[in-house]
């Protein structure tokens, strides 16, 4: 993720699984390596789990979690994470920390809550239950569920179409997490600064001259 936000290149980011699951979560095995050498929960969310979601979150780049399989804890936590998200329609959310003793981290309780809605997010932490791709779209957890063999064109598709975007896009993604925790004067004033920055880009001259011509605008993300 660092690497992709700083190559001027990458213009959208997608974040897949290898082989059937999107991802399984923790390892069970490395948890209870863990519990016999006593090594801090805390610490390793907050030096490895915890900065890899706050990136995902705040990188201006938009970023497509294309869930193949089962997204589990965490895993579930990665894929919400995400700005767009494309299910298969055989894949499934677990919470699963309930099932083993745990709590929810890695960011699944702010997450679950602005996915699922609280009614579903609580249910979910406090059973460890799981959500289907079907379920997911209803409750607007997910923007699209396609067979699996569909997904990667679908997905392919969608993300060459971000890329093309003008950087106000960027901004656009930076202003919506913001209003997640913000109050609507705040809000209204973040924009005007955002558009301020966005009027002066060469995307936003090309996009009105293309509306001018007839055309279809050719942005540069500048």
């Amino acid at each position: 993720m660092n690497e992709a936000e700083k190559d001027p290149l990458t213009r959208c980011v997608v974040l897949t699984g290898e082989g059937r699951a999107f991802s399984a979560g923790a390892d069970l095995r490395s948890l209870k390596k863990r519990q016999r050498q006593e090594v801090s929960f805390m610490e390793h969310l907050r030096t490895e789990t915890n900065p890899l979601i706050s990136k995902m979150r705040h990188m201006d780049k938009p970023i497509i979690s294309m869930i193949n399989g089962v997204a589990a804890g965490a895993g579930m936590s990665l894929a919400l994470a995400a700005d767009i998200k494309i299910m298969a329609e055989g894949a499934r959310f677990v919470e699963a920390f309930a099932k083993i003793g745990l709590a929810p981290d890695a960011g699944a309780t702010f997450l679950m809550t602005r996915s699922f809605g609280p009614t579903k997010a609580m249910e979910l932490a406090l059973t460890g239950g799981e959500v289907s791709a079907k379920e997911a779209e209803r409750l607007g957890a997910v923007n699209l569920v396609v067979p699996l063999n569909q997904l990667r064109k679908d997905t392919q598709a969608l993300a060459e179409g971000l890329a093309k975007g003008p950087m106000g896009i960027r901004l656009a993604k930076r202003a919506m997490n913001r209003a997640l925790v913000s109050d609507l004067e705040t809000s209204l004033d973040y924009e005007a600064h955002i558009q301020e920055i966005v009027s002066a880009s060469e995307d936003f001259k090309e996009g009105v001259n293309a509306f001018n011509e007839k055309r279809h605008a050719s942005f540069r993300g500048k």
